[in-house]
């Protein structure tokens, strides 16, 4: 065993523990799903990198769609109620220097989705069962931790969205790393935003160009809260 997997191991049992003392209760596929508030404040007085914290109040002149509160998305059910938008503290963090870094290049960040509750997760996979496009609830997601985030850029002079390769939430081979656009600008666009996010630490999807997280989400336990 080498030394890295050794400390791997050493970090997802502490883990493990740490979830044992919240006496988080396990669901029927033996997750451990935070769905009281109280015991979500007891964690983040313990530990404040656990804190979700509100984008738009973080991030000046950040951008939101949030087409899961309304029926324009590939449900076409309005699973939000609210149109708030969080993530962790240090996702938010890092979200915050992707925003600057793209300001200087005359663009803002355009979020469609970020902390997502438990429960929305079951209704998605229900609807499509296929984890290519959505996260299966055996597992859970990176949204329900509150470290993944599914975003585009505005253009700053005109406020718009720029063009990308698909609409959100497109479940097409056009939405994969992969596909080539015949368009140079929207091949621009998404290089852009991609290199940016991987630049402050943030992995992307294969199959959604929208789609980002952190690599350590792990650290923070599923949620099924609503704010």
């Amino acid at each position: 065993m080498t030394l890295k997997s050794l400390i791997t191991i050493v970090l997802a049992t502490g883990f493990a523990i740490h979830l044992h003392a919240q006496n988080i209760p396990l669901n029927k596929y033996g997750l451990a799903v935070l769905q009281d508030k109280k015991q979500y404040e007891q964690l983040v007085k313990k530990d404040s990198t656990q804190q979700l914290v509100n984008l738009e109040q973080y991030i000046p002149g950040i951008k939101k769609d949030v087409r899961y509160a309304t029926t324009n998305n590939f449900t076409h059910q309005k699973l939000y109620s609210s149109t708030a938008i969080y993530l962790r503290k240090p996702a938010a963090e890092k979200l915050k220097q992707v925003q600057a870094i793209l300001k200087k290049k005359g663009y803002g960040l355009l979020i469609y989705d970020a902390y997502r509750p438990y429960r929305c997760t079951e209704l998605m996979f229900k609807i499509v069962s296929n984890d290519l496009y959505a996260a299966d609830p055996k597992k859970g997601s990176g949204h329900n931790r509150g470290v993944a985030v599914d975003l585009s850029m505005v253009d700053l002079k005109t406020g718009k969205p720029v063009a990308m390769p698909t609409d959100f939430d497109d479940f097409t081979h056009k939405a994969h790393e992969n596909y080539q656009p015949s368009d140079p600008t929207v091949t621009a666009n998404r290089k852009l935003l991609r290199d940016t996010m991987k630049q402050l630490g943030f992995k992307g999807s294969r199959t959604e160009w929208w789609h980002y997280y952190l690599p350590d989400y792990k650290k923070y336990p599923l949620m099924d809260i609503v704010f």
